[in-house]
């Protein structure tokens, strides 16, 4: 956990989540003795950036949002990219990070790979976090932690579904990307990452996958999380080509200074505390 160098006010324990991506930033402040998550912004961009602009953006947040110029006793940080590989547990070498991701993602010999344990399922998460943003929140608060995206969702999925006895996909929407977890029988089958720019790409990726692993959209059960509403066009193709879809729950205990869009969105940020 990240401890910085402030000290605290009025006896409030702050901690402070920032979901990092290129189409974008989010911000969660929490209110530990009270539980209660006391900010929460989201803050996109027209169109998918790089890791640099993404910084310029988050260096002028801080100097212009007075909710992240408190005191914090814990900072996390969310990477949100599509540099990222689930290996078992009993396979993994630390001294193979590279060769983990090579085979699917396009990485760089300079870049700095990480990993996360994920131990509802015994296994480790490979990614590529994006360095400039982690050295910027260190120079600013000293130690902090930071996590892949895909860790909260396998994490919090796999708990949830642990007792299940049916397959379901899971889709995390967000502005021009979406994740997909699916898990049958309380296992997992798949995790991967998508862009799209329409929602005729959308329902292509998603009727693609379950071709792949011979599901029917007849009978899977989708579960969507994130940035989506229903009657959104994203909603609606779905609900077009798949017979059962529904809205997901972040089943969290929090209370919240002000409601949230709706009870699945914002769940990678709100989980990551």
């Amino acid at each position: 956990m990240a401890i910085a160098n402030n000290t605290l006010e009025n006896n409030d324990k702050l901690e402070l989540s920032i979901q990092i991506s290129l189409n974008g930033l989010s911000f969660c402040v929490l209110n530990k003795p009270t539980n209660t998550i006391t900010f929460l912004k989201r803050v996109p961009t027209t169109k998918k950036t790089t890791p640099f602009k993404i910084l310029d953006l988050l260096v002028k947040e801080f100097e212009s949002e007075e909710q992240l110029n408190q005191p914090f006793e814990n900072i996390q940080v969310v990477h949100d990219n599509d540099l990222s590989t689930i290996v078992p547990k009993e396979l993994f070498d630390e001294a193979q990070l590279a060769d983990y991701l090579k085979f699917n993602s396009k990485i760089l010999k300079s870049d700095f790979i990480a990993f996360d344990e994920i131990q509802v399922n015994n296994s480790v998460n490979v990614y590529v976090p994006y360095v400039n943003i982690n050295n910027f929140i260190y120079e600013k608060f000293g130690t902090f932690s930071y996590k892949h995206i895909s860790t909260i969702l396998l994490e919090k999925i796999l708990e949830a579904e642990q007792y299940a006895h049916n397959s379901k996909m899971y889709i995390h929407v967000e502005q021009s990307h979406f994740n997909v977890v699916i898990v049958s029988k309380g296992k997992l089958v798949l995790y991967n990452t998508f862009e799209y720019n329409s929602k005729e790409d959308f329902i292509y990726y998603v009727l693609f996958t379950l071709e792949q692993l011979d599901l029917s959209p007849e009978t899977i059960d989708i579960i969507l999380l994130g940035n989506i509403t229903m009657n959104d066009d994203i909603y609606n193709i779905i609900y077009k080509y798949v017979r059962h879809v529904s809205f997901g729950t972040r089943f969290d205990d929090y209370k919240f200074k002000t409601p949230t869009l709706t009870n699945h969105s914002n769940f990678p940020i709100i989980h990551s505390f």
